[in-house]
């Protein structure tokens, strides 16, 4: 979208060369030399405004964006090109050819109004086109043009600037609020993520908050114990024991619970995600009946294949398949957002994936094939009993 609003206003500017700027000079038909010198000099300007205006666009697009600031020494051309080019404008006004001038005078000061519409407010734009109106009547009068020649560059130039304006800003407006819309998005998975480990933060806090304290102080009390020879240290130190032992095993609990994944829920939040992201998503199969260890695998496998699809391509379409087939569970992930996409190497994610399937005796296999990319997991349903996870605390 970003793309296609710059180039259509770049396209726009060549669009009204050719029709205001081109066409009227042709159409004037056979003229002195002097009409035809000027003519080719008015037009020579008037392509080197084009050219220039070209290069301005983008830049204020990212002034009026905010992503980047518009050098204003950048507007010293484009401004030195309009006057060389009215001063041309008045001289072929003066000449035999009136009746051209008027579209010429509309075409003259658009690769200037275009990227200048978007760097001042609304009202100084307009203050500017109609002092810059002025200027041309001005310069028009010096050359010694009367009637019409010296009544329409007021209202020419001041159509011509609101007619810049409202196809300019009201784009620009559109594609800013598009890409607020895509920051919040991205500001709204990085809150869920922060979410996320407050939660388990939260958790680890209650689990092993009240232990520890109480761990702490029947230590301090089985030291004074020994420290005066009495037995009753060895029952506080045997309670310690027990203390720890059980917080080791809620902690286990609260960390298994924290990496288990469940398939389910994993397929809906992948197509919801994707979906948000602009990414046709489509899920077929079913979770329902797998064992608790396979559904947790496969969907770690559903969480790293969104994530690539959203970080390392561009892709337009996702398709989701789960079947079991026979004696094992088959996921295949397929996208058509190759681009950026590389098979796993070690350390990546898709190497993590593998490891974690491997205790169950699963595969992970990454291809292309053709302008698609297939990520597959396969988990065998016998013996797919959740392998045990040991922890050190």
């Amino acid at each position: 979208m970003d793309l296609y609003t710059r180039n259509t206003m770049a396209a726009m500017l060549w669009f009204f060369l050719l029709t205001w700027g081109v066409l009227p000079l042709l159409a004037a038909g056979p003229r002195g030399a002097l009409s035809t010198v000027l003519g080719a000099a008015l037009l020579a300007v008037n392509i080197a405004q084009c050219v220039v205006g070209t290069r301005r666009i983008g830049p204020a697009y990212d002034d009026y964006l905010g992503h980047s600031a518009f050098p204003r020494r950048l507007l010293a051309a484009p401004a030195a090109l309009l006057g060389a080019g009215t001063v041309l404008l008045a001289a072929v006004a003066a000449t035999d050819t009136p009746s051209v001038f008027p579209l010429l005078l509309a075409d003259l000061p658009i690769a200037l109004m275009i990227p200048y519409a978007l760097l001042v407010p609304v009202r100084t734009f307009l203050l500017h086109c109609l002092g810059y109106a002025l200027l041309v009547t001005a310069s028009f009068a010096a050359t010694g043009a009367r009637g019409v020649e010296l009544v329409a560059p007021l209202p020419t130039v001041v159509i011509a600037g609101a007619l810049m304006l409202v196809t300019v800003r009201p784009g620009a407006w559109g594609l800013r609020n598009m890409w607020q819309a895509e920051e919040a998005r991205d500001v709204q998975a990085r809150l869920a993520v922060a979410e996320e480990r407050l939660r388990f933060g939260r958790d680890m806090h209650d689990v092993l908050g009240r232990n520890l304290a109480v761990i702490a102080l029947k230590s301090e009390l089985a030291v004074q114990l020994a420290e005066r020879g009495r037995p009753e240290a060895v029952a506080q130190m045997i309670e310690v024991q027990r203390i720890a032992r059980e917080s080791q095993r809620e902690v286990r609990e609260v960390v298994r619970g924290y990496r288990e994944a469940d398939l389910g829920v994993e397929l809906d939040g992948a197509r919801g995600v994707l979906e948000a992201a602009g990414i046709d998503c489509t899920v077929t199969g079913t979770a329902t009946g797998l064992p608790a260890g396979v559904q947790s695998a496969l969907g770690w496998v559903v969480r790293e294949a969104t994530t690539n699809v959203l970080r390392h391509g561009n892709a337009r379409g996702c398709a989701i398949r789960l079947a079991a087939d026979g004696p094992a569970v088959t996921l295949v992930v397929e996208n058509d957002g190759v681009s950026g996409l590389a098979p796993a190497a070690p350390g990546s994610g898709l190497a993590g994936l593998r490891e974690r399937l491997a205790p169950m005796g699963g595969t992970l296999e990454a291809a292309r094939s053709g302008t698609r990319f297939l990520l597959t997991a396969t988990v065998p349903l016998c013996g797919a009993a959740e392998p045990a996870e040991e922890l050190t605390v």
